[in-house]
């Protein structure tokens, strides 16, 4: 028997867009790297550079896509960005998907 489904569960447009655009953007490793920096805290654009092993500019271009989707937000201090990842049902997502990722690669198995 085939469920139907109710239209009232149907995704839009946009929600399917921002979806895949969410997936897309952590799909990538340098921002999967600063993205795990960021959610234990603020850090600068030097010390995400520094933590992730990639230039200052690399990072900087980084934080813009995640800007873009409204997941990064930054304060400044004198002359010195620090970014906070802000989106908490994003957050929650990625701590996910890295102990996730931590368990398939030291073989604990899933709980």
């Amino acid at each position: 028997m085939t469920a139907r489904r109710n239209k009232a569960d149907a995704l839009t447009d946009a929600q399917v867009l921002v979806a895949s655009g969410t997936f897309q953007v952590l799909a990538d490793p340098t921002r999967l790297r600063i993205i795990h920096q960021l959610l234990s805290g603020a850090k600068s654009v030097g010390a995400l550079a520094s933590a992730c092993d990639v230039s200052a500019s690399a990072v900087s271009h980084q934080l813009q896509r995640l800007r873009d989707l409204r997941l990064v937000s930054f304060t400044r201090e004198g002359r010195t960005l620090f970014y906070e990842f802000t989106d908490e049902h994003v957050a929650s997502f990625c701590r996910e998907a890295l102990y996730h990722a931590d368990h398939v690669v030291t073989g604990k198995g899933h709980r």
